[in-house]
């Protein structure tokens, strides 16, 4: 039979067109679901908390949930805090990666290869089987109960994922940019900080708002290596919520939705960056 009298058994394009947007929307909404639960729970009364199943609607919600919320614990404090730690280790993680990211593309030394593969293999290694070596050396330096175990690491390298996005970056720049830089007599840190750091905005942007977030989130190292209530952050001041006086969900989904405040705007600032940087570190090789 002649191809072109056979029927076209092919679905229509307006069809998978909208059978993939519904899809997505349904995905998208599944997602949404915890943040929506999460934002009406923080004006409910407790009691409205726990009802099964979840109403996303409050009839009358209870905005006192957040005045409540800000002071029952040291919020502020903790965020405070919070800041201090980010601020300096999300600073020193990113000077550190795109350093050692501006190395690994466009310096040349024996073992270059050999080197980069090795970092990263170590993005590998469980987090959990440093813990004890890390805690130890840090007890032996006294900096148990200080912010240097969770800032100072971070100058020292800054993460092999973050390394490897500055490197597929760098590796993108003219040759021809470098070639001119040394010809008016300037030396590698020289063109890595007028030339390579200028121009890598949109993965600066990526790496600071990535990096920005695991440090607020942080969990497991501030619980290890600090002790003191006044140098909490604000990862373990949430937790208290469901520690004292009993388990005040309402109140801790108002606190948690204040925090997330300075996450959200961070993010919104620097999306357009953040989208460009990711999809240029996974264009070039």
């Amino acid at each position: 039979m002649n191809a072109d009298l056979r029927p076209d058994r092919r679905p229509p394009r307006l069809l998978t067109t909208g059978v993939s947007y519904a899809v997505l929307a349904i995905l998208g909404l599944s997602f949404l679901f915890p943040i929506l639960w999460s934002m009406t729970a923080s004006v409910k009364p407790l009691q409205d908390v726990y009802k099964f199943p979840p109403e996303l609607w409050v009839s009358q919600p209870r905005w006192a949930n957040y005045p409540d919320a800000l002071s029952k614990l040291p919020f502020f404090a903790f965020m405070a805090n919070t800041l201090v730690i980010v601020v300096a280790a999300t600073a020193g993680q990113v000077l550190s990666a795109s350093l050692v990211g501006y190395a690994f593309a466009r310096l040349r030394f024996r073992g270059r290869g050999f080197w980069f593969v090795v970092l990263l293999a170590t993005m590998m290694l469980p987090g959990q089987i440093l813990l004890i070596p890390h805690f130890l050396t840090y007890k032996y330096l006294g900096w148990v109960n200080t912010y240097k175990p969770l800032i100072v690491p971070h100058w020292l390298g800054g993460g092999a994922f973050f390394i490897f996005l500055f490197r597929q970056f760098f590796k993108g720049i003219p040759r021809e940019l470098e070639e001119a830089a040394r010809i008016d007599g300037a030396g590698d840190f020289q063109i890595y900080w007028r030339i390579f750091l200028p121009n890598a905005k949109p993965v600066l942007a990526t790496v600071t708002v990535m990096s920005f977030i695991t440090h607020w989130k942080e969990f497991m190292g501030p619980l290890i290596y600090l002790s003191d209530f006044e140098k909490y952050p604000i990862s373990l001041g949430l937790h208290m919520y469901n520690s004292l006086e009993g388990s005040w969900v309402n109140l801790l989904m108002a606190a948690s939705v204040v925090a997330l405040g300075p996450l959200v705007v961070l993010f919104f600032f620097a999306q357009r960056y953040f989208v460009q940087g990711m999809l240029l570190t996974g264009t070039k090789g």
